[in-house]
């Protein structure tokens, strides 16, 4: 299908019917705060060129893109990969939070907060913040604590404080609940820095924007590198961050097909899985209306994926909005698949991805039924593997 209208309306907060802001009064004037200090750093020249340099001097943009030779012949396809993994803090998380950071010392505040699933926005948050001398306190549910104990120790030695969280699931949707909970006690000295497109208004135009430099590059690279554009793009889909990075600029491209990789876990027929856009419903989560995994009475479920960065029962709204207008297909792989499709990266072209990106290199061979053999595709590899080792050896076994 061609480009939905472009109608992420920043003044409303809504990408057609999803968005909005459904969050208690305490929150609101932040949220106009937050609103308006966005607004105003689009056309703030000096905010621009700061957040430029640090981008390319610190974070280390561009980031290249690669031609995986040996992994397109075993998958019949000219694959690409766009290294976010190749980013300071080894994930494409730092781009956001650089943003964000920046963001907060102009508003003036003292304190920021962040929540984490895979521990890649803890360690981004913490980053940006020690960069640029504010404390930093982040959420982690204690399930993800235990599985990314790497990333929690990296926190911790960035200057961070690192909070488990008990309740729930003990993963990224109640480490997100008690950011919020925090965010709202202390919302006068707190910039509260979200990691995702998910979240009330601003959050998903902002934090897109702010990944949206993943697609400008990429788009880019392709036409030097292969006089054309991609005949598709993948990635892999939880909040949805670094998928939105990397479509955003491709959208109007109609002979480009985008594919979004969710999580099915154990399987979409069973309990165990991340994907709303597959198999769940229209609901509220988080201050935004998008898809959710919820029961008949509108409770939301646990969700559950091996990859802590999916393992989250809604998405960011504007990728609700892309699903609903056919302009990209989402579809989910499971927890076997994610594994095996992380081997074979390693094996063929000696590269460690992410448990999250290894979902969305998991759907290839299905991209390579819809398009035909050798089309030239797009991935967004958006972060390395060394978190995952401790939950991919207790999988597969370290022989």
């Amino acid at each position: 299908m061609g480009a939905p209208p472009h109608t992420d309306r920043l003044s409303d907060g809504f990408f057609g019917s999803f968005g909005g802001r459904f969050v208690s009064e305490t929150l609101m004037p932040a949220l106009e705060e937050l609103t308006s200090a966005y607004e105003r750093s689009k056309s703030d020249t000096e905010f621009q060129a700061e957040l430029a340099d640090l981008l390319d001097h610190y974070v280390g943009r561009p980031t290249p893109i690669y031609r995986a030779r040996r992994l397109g012949e075993e998958v019949d396809l000219d694959v690409w990969l766009k290294r976010e993994d190749l980013c300071h803090t080894g994930a494409h998380k730092v781009n956001n939070t650089i943003g964000q950071v920046l963001l907060a010392k102009r508003l003036g505040k003292s304190r920021v907060i962040a929540e984490t699933g895979a521990g890649q926005h803890g360690v981004a948050s913490a980053t940006a913040c020690a960069l640029m001398g504010l404390p930093c306190e982040v959420y982690m549910g204690a399930e993800d604590v235990a599985r990314q104990a790497p990333n929690v120790q990296r926190m911790k030695l960035l200057g961070a404080q690192v909070h488990a969280v008990q309740s729930g699931s003990r993963t990224l949707k109640d480490a997100m609940n008690e950011a919020l909970r925090d965010w709202v006690t202390n919302v006068r000295t707190t910039h509260y820095c979200v990691g995702s497109v998910a979240g009330p208004h601003p959050y998903p135009t902002l934090v897109r924007d702010f990944q949206s430099v993943i697609g400008r590059e990429a788009r880019a690279q392709m036409l030097t590198e292969t006089g054309q554009l991609p005949a598709a793009v993948v990635a892999c889909v939880g909040g949805g961050s670094n998928a939105m990075g990397i479509f955003h600029a491709f959208v109007p491209d109609e002979t480009v097909r985008l594919f979004g990789v969710e999580a099915a876990g154990d399987g979409i027929d069973t309990e165990q899985h991340a994907a709303p856009l597959t198999a769940g419903t229209v609901g509220v989560l988080h201050g935004a209306r998008s898809y959710v995994i919820q029961n008949d009475d509108g409770q939301i479920q646990e969700a559950h994926s091996i990859s802590a960065g999916l393992d989250y029962p809604g998405v960011g709204p504007e990728h609700a909005w892309l699903h609903e207008s056919g302009r990209v297909a989402y579809n989910a792989v499971t927890d076997e698949q994610a594994l095996s499709a992380l081997h074979q990266l390693c094996r063929t072209e000696g590269i460690l991805a992410a448990l999250e990106t290894s979902h969305a290199l998991a759907y290839l061979p299905a991209i390579r039924q819809a398009l035909g053999p050798g089309q030239p595709v797009l991935v967004s590899l958006s972060g390395r593997g060394d978190k995952d080792l401790q939950t991919v050896l207790a999988r597969i076994g370290d022989d």
